[in-house]
């Protein structure tokens, strides 16, 4: 890669985006393109065919989604399903057409099956029946590595499918009706302290979570996943799919506890178990790339201190999406 590479970031200002162009523009990368969904709606074919055509970008990392936590999925199957594939079908058939040699695609952990072994192998892909609580978004993501698999095969371009586990961070979604878990716990604790101060009391109020508690979930810090965007991006792989993750993880009602730690909620914590707890572990392998050469760095108790110090910081402005 040379350093001014014209390089279109799809999802540019969304968490992982904006992390991944803020990591590239540290490393000396001088031409980034971006554009909003304003500018450019990624679901409309011919307006990101023109834009291809005009931009001639030699790389494109795919950060667009839409995304969201078990309750959207579930409410907004469609959406969920029909939207990412208009996404990432109208960016990977354009990248090809324009004769794009390096295309990075960003999925999800939850491509793999409901209750394949631990930790996830990524040749586990398409052996079982999938979590039903967000199948949609895995069935949308998985044809999207698929498609960059068949490039690989058939044109022999340096397409290439990153899986990353749970991510979290600066920018993150901390509307409670779309969010995961991490955020929407964050908000839920930082709430219930200001509540009980209001009230005058030296206890927080108490909060209600979803499920039991027991699943067992890993978390990897978005500038880990930018920092193995920006690895992917120097390295020529050999293969089509890697995992992205930390290799650990905990249960949920272990990160609940750290996040009530971190905000200063006193509080008690009342678990829902009418809820669904989604699937009951999903760990990744990530063997694979680091065999390549990258490991993560960021620990998540450091991560989830930082997460909460940016959200201090934008609460009058920080994301919250709509369906």
């Amino acid at each position: 890669m040379r350093k001014n590479d014209k390089i279109f970031i799809a999802g540019h200002r969304g968490m992982v985006g904006s992390a991944i162009w803020s990591a590239l523009h540290a490393k000396g990368y001088t031409n980034l393109v971006g554009r909003n969904s304003l500018e450019l709606d990624l679901r409309n074919q011919l307006a990101v065919s023109d834009f291809f055509s005009e931009e001639k970008p030699a790389v494109v990392i795919d950060a667009a989604a839409r995304v969201g936590g078990i309750l959207a999925n579930n409410n907004n199957p469609f959406q969920f399903l029909m939207e990412n594939m208009q996404i990432q079908n109208n960016l990977i058939d354009s990248s090809l057409k324009a004769d794009v040699q390096k295309f990075i695609f960003l999925g999800s952990s939850c491509i793999y099956p409901k209750l394949a072994p631990q930790p996830l192998k990524e040749e586990y892909l398409l052996t079982g029946p999938l979590e039903p609580t967000n199948e949609w978004y895995a069935i949308a993501k998985i044809t999207g590595v698929k498609a960059c698999e068949a490039i690989r095969k058939q044109f022999g371009k340096d397409y290439i499918s990153l899986m990353p586990t749970n991510l979290y961070g600066p920018n993150d979604n901390f509307d409670l009706t779309t969010s995961h878990v991490l955020p929407a716990m964050m908000r839920k604790f930082h709430e219930a302290k200001l509540a009980g101060e209001r009230n005058g009391t030296t206890c927080s109020e108490p909060v209600k979570l979803w499920g039991s508690g027991s699943p067992m979930r890993e978390f990897l810090f978005v500038e880990d996943l930018a920092d193995a965007v920006v690895f992917a991006l120097e390295n020529e792989f050999k293969e089509y799919l890697y995992n992205i993750g930390t290799g650990t993880d905990l249960s949920i009602k272990e990160l609940a506890e750290l996040i009530q730690k971190t905000v200063g909620h006193t509080g008690d914590i009342n678990w829902d178990s009418t809820k669904p707890d989604g699937t009951p572990r999903k760990l990744m392998d990530v063997t694979k790339m680091q065999q390549a050469g990258w490991k993560a760095k960021i620990g998540l108790e450091d991560g989830i201190k930082r997460t909460y110090e940016w959200f201090l910081k934008n609460q009058e402005t920080f994301k919250e999406v709509k369906i």
